[in-house]
Order: C-alpha cells, then sequence, then structure tokens
C-alpha cells in the first residue's frame, strides 16, 4: 500500500541488531513525549505472544495476521527472524494528517516502509557486540551458538540504510535522549 506521497508528517523507524535495546530507548523516549498528542508511539503487530521480556506489541496468529493484510488493516508488513510484523493503517492515517510516527522497525524491510511513507527518517541503534551478546544472553531465550550468529549478523548489516546512528552502549538515557532530540527536531524542522 502506498502513502500519499505529499504528507506533511513523517515516520521515524527506529532499526537496529537485537539487543541493541530499541525497546528500551523507544520506552524512554515515550515516557518524555507522553504529553504530545502530534507524536504517535507505534504498538506493532507481531505473531509473537505477548510475554514480559519481549516488546510491547499486538499479538496475532499466523492465520488472522493473515486476514488482516488481506482486509488492509496494514500500512506495511514484513517477515523477519520467522515472525511477521505490521504497523497498522493508523499509523499511515496519522501521518497523513500531519503527525509524526515513531516505530520499532527492520533493516531488511526498510524499501517496503519507504515505500509505504513519504517521509521516513531512519535511526539506526547500535552497541558493542559484547553488550548486545550481554543483552541477549540475559534474555534466556538462545543459545550461546545462536547469540553469537546475531551478533555477527548484526555486524555484517551495520548501517544498512539509517539516516541518524545512535549508540546505546551507555546508560539508556544518553541514547533516550538522542532519539527524543532526533524527534523534536525533526517535529521543528517540519513547522
Amino acid at each position: 500500500m502506498s502513502g500519499s506521497r505529499g504528507s506533511p508528517g513523517r515516520l521515524i523507524i527506529v532499526v537496529g541488531p537485537s539487543g541493541s535495546g530499541k525497546d528500551s530507548v523507544l520506552g524512554y523516549a515515550r515516557e518524555r513525549l507522553t504529553e504530545r498528542s502530534d507524536i504517535l508511539f507505534v504498538r506493532r503487530i507481531v505473531t509473537r505472544p505477548a510475554t514480559a521480556d519481549a516488546e510491547d506489541h499486538d499479538s496475532l496468529n499466523e492465520t488472522d495476521f493473515a486476514e488482516a493484510a488481506r482486509a488492509g488493516r496494514f500500512a506495511v508488513s514484513w517477515q523477519a527472524n520467522g515472525l511477521s510484523y505490521a504497523l497498522p493503517r493508523t499509523v499511515l492515517d496519522h501521518v497523513e494528517r500531519g503527525g509524526t510516527a515513531v516505530a520499532n522497525g527492520s533493516r531488511g524491510a526498510l524499501d517496503d516502509i519507504r515505500a509505504a511513507f513519504a517521509n521516513v527518517i531512519v535511526a539506526g541503534l547500535t552497541a558493542r557486540p559484547e553488550i548486545i551478546a550481554a543483552r541477549l544472553a540475559s534474555r534466556g531465550r538462545e543459545t550461546a551458538e545462536d547469540i553469537q550468529r546475531r551478533v555477527e549478523r548484526g555486524l555484517k548489516l551495520g548501517a544498512y540504510g539509517q539516516d541518524i546512528t545512535i549508540d546505546n552502549s551507555a546508560e539508556l538515557h544518553l541514547a533516550g535522549e538522542a532519539l527524543v532530540s532526533i524527534i523534536v527536531s525533526r517535529l521543528s524542522l517540519a513547522s
């Protein structure tokens, strides 16, 4: 589905390897900007059950996800890591009305995301490899070999299509404030 190319709004999509801290940095920015009705922090739709150690998202099984896609309820959808992901149609509506939406994305879906939204800013989140490995290990969902493969894959992909890089190797508030600054500065540029 293609967005309105003259849209004054924008989508800020946060990408990066698993363990880079996307959910934590997005959560920090959401808390700091909670009073802003012109900023929508997006809940993705994922074919994974919601758990305490996973991102805050809406869950659908594969059958319901496929039906929602056929019904046009998604602005964009993609596959990654054996799961299906989507941004709901309401995100496109918000952006087309001039708002800013901020979402967790996937580097492999950037072409589809850019095709669906007229104004996309890609913020790439990174962290030192040993920090990413430690974060993944703390989740307890993968073997040491799986974690090593993820870290190596993230290093191979590197800065794929990102406009801005945020290093999340230090305290959360530093990366969180960097994302807040990007969101707010992009809003003032549009004024």
